[in-house]
């Protein structure tokens, strides 16, 4: 959705070179004001996977389990450009695509740098910026689907983790206020039974 449709760069002998997007993505009709839709939902689909790859080693946290729960969220039964549910869009909208789209490319270039860095935290928190900016280009041109926010998401996510974690750690093993308090008054009942002997 940029002015130009190049892609400049070097070939292997360093010769400066342009290659028409359209060349590379014969899938893409620029001049479709309903473009955006599909290049949203790719993008998004790309660093959601990324994320993955980098949390399926261990046990994710809530935080990122929530960011990728909120990614599917926003994905899950994306319309095509000709669904009848799709709208066309005016000048002003097809203007707020183009910024929400920025911000996205803004998103993503900070997540692949978080990605080399290997800092998976901000790389969570960046995802859920990239979906917001995806969950908005979905709410311009399918108006009456219902996208979830990230905060419902993460409620719904903690709750499940919490869970999750008491079965690995049950909380039968450490003692609650109540046990402590019980194991007090024990302790001083027996104490003063032994001074009364």
């Amino acid at each position: 959705m940029s002015e130009t449709n190049e892609i400049s760069g070097t070939n292997g002998a360093g010769n400066a070179m342009s290659v028409d997007i359209t060349e590379l993505r014969t899938d893409l009709n620029l001049t479709d004001p309903r473009c955006g839709l599909k290049i949203a939902a790719e993008r998004l689909s790309i660093v959601r996977y990324v994320f993955l790859v980098q949390i399926e080693d261990g046990i994710p946290s809530a935080a990122q389990r929530a960011s990728l729960e909120y990614a599917d969220a926003v994905l899950i039964g994306w319309p095509e450009e000709t669904s009848p549910e799709v709208v066309d869009l005016d000048a002003e909208q097809l203007n707020s695509v183009r910024s929400h789209m920025g911000l996205m490319e803004d998103y993503i270039s900070k997540f692949a740098a978080l990605e080399r860095e290997g800092d998976v935290e901000a790389m969570t928190d960046t995802l859920i910026r990239i979906t917001e900016r995806v969950a908005e280009v979905r709410r311009l041109y399918q108006p009456g689907f219902p996208l979830p926010t990230f905060a419902e998401i993460r409620r719904v996510v903690q709750d499940e983790w919490d869970e999750d974690m008491g079965k690995i750690d049950p909380k039968d093993d450490s003692p609650t206020a109540q046990d402590i308090k019980q194991a007090r008054e024990n302790e001083d009942r027996e104490g003063l039974e032994e001074q009364g002997a």
